[in-house]
């Protein structure tokens, strides 16, 4: 097992990365301070992983409540019972709220966590890759509104997260191809060295080569952590880890919820932002063109829906939190490893990139159809 340490003060927190995590009663425990909790899962992952769940927390009040699976379900309609469970079971302030699953479910138990009598503890058990490498770390909690992905939430960090990779096996492959993207994120942020290494690796990654899995998870947390740290409520330095995020969300409302997965969505977003990059002169041709490959062998879109516009993009792409007083800031690079926050482009820069990648994407489905 590897622990790494989210170091935020009185209010840190562990990242416990292993095998066999869920038959371990103490690691949890440790963690609980009072003697309740609910357990929130989701229609897919319940009957996995509930039970194991379950008996690690023998000699607690323990309740669950198993939502629907998938991202068009996270609203605040479906977040009502999650309320609906605490209230009904007389829950008070000192129990805990355990999101077992993946993001969405960690997201909305966050929120839930986050609001029910104004904070309740809470832990984290990410069950896919992408939520063990990216969204049950750092605090982000929320849901969706249909007019913008993620713009109902708040900041609330949990007490403890447990990432188990026996949890991978039962994992889909376009999943594990979600959650390889932001695996990828992280190389081209500010790991170069992990980029090369995630070339060599990607068939070990796609293969679930467990001491691969387990090394690009750690990588990943560090990576988070260390940022998270520094940047806790996004002010700076943390927004870099929205990389493809601001086109990806523009797709996922675009093309309505849960027809991309999150991963996908931020997979074409990179492509977008690599080529709108180099098109600015900020990142040379040949590592675009490698970020576009790595992205197509971890099996994942390098372009956006044909079915979108242009216009519609920009639109979508305008309620996004990174907006500020009305400036649409960007995730962008300057090259492998040296992402950067900027509203220094014009719409014509923004336009051309969204022209180019929509007219390939479009240009391919044609090919596709023929």
């Amino acid at each position: 097992m590897i622990t790494l340490t989210v170091e935020l003060g009185e209010r840190s927190y562990p990242i416990y990365i292993g095998d066999k995590l869920l038959g371990q009663s103490e690691l949890i425990k440790q963690h609980i301070p009072g003697n309740s909790a609910l357990i929130v899962s989701n229609e897919t992952v319940a009957p996995l992983y509930l039970e194991k769940t379950q008996a690690m927390l023998g000699g607690l009040k323990t309740e669950s409540v198993i939502l629907p699976d998938g991202e068009k379900y996270k609203n605040l309609e479906v977040l009502n019972q999650i309320y609906d469970g605490l209230l009904r079971n007389h829950f008070d302030r000192n129990t805990t709220v355990i999101a077992l699953g993946g993001g969405v479910v960690g997201d909305m138990a966050g929120f839930a966590a986050a609001s029910y009598q104004r904070g309740v503890h809470l832990i984290q058990i990410p069950t896919t890759l992408l939520s063990q490498v990216d969204s049950s770390v750092g605090g982000k909690t929320g849901v969706n509104h249909p007019l913008g992905k993620n713009m109902i939430g708040a900041f609330y960090q949990p007490r403890a997260v447990i990432a188990d990779t026996d949890t991978l096996d039962t994992l889909p492959e376009r999943e594990l191809s979600a959650g390889i993207a932001e695996v990828i994120k992280y190389a081209l942020i500010c790991k170069p060295d992990f980029f090369q290494w995630l070339e060599a690796n990607m068939p070990a990654l796609l293969a679930r080569d467990r001491q691969a899995l387990s090394y690009a998870i750690e990588v990943s947390c560090r990576t988070k952590a260390e940022v998270v740290a520094a940047d806790e409520r996004e002010s700076g330095r943390r927004a870099l880890l929205n990389l493809g995020h601001t086109f990806g969300h523009a797709i996922e409302n675009g093309m309505g919820y849960g027809q991309w997965l999150h991963g996908e969505a931020v997979a074409a977003g990179m492509c977008i932002a690599a080529v709108m990059s180099s098109q600015m002169g900020w990142m040379s041709e040949e590592e675009t063109a490698k970020t576009i490959s790595l992205i197509e062998q971890a099996k994942l879109p390098s372009r956006p829906p044909a079915e979108m516009s242009t216009q519609q993009f920009i639109e979508l792409m305008s309620v996004d939190k990174k907006v500020l007083d009305g400036v649409m800031r960007l995730v962008l690079m300057k090259g492998i490893g040296r992402a950067v926050l900027t509203s220094d482009y014009s719409i014509a820069d923004l336009k051309k990139a969204l022209d180019t990648c929509l007219a390939e994407a479009q240009q391919t489905a044609t090919t596709d159809k023929a």
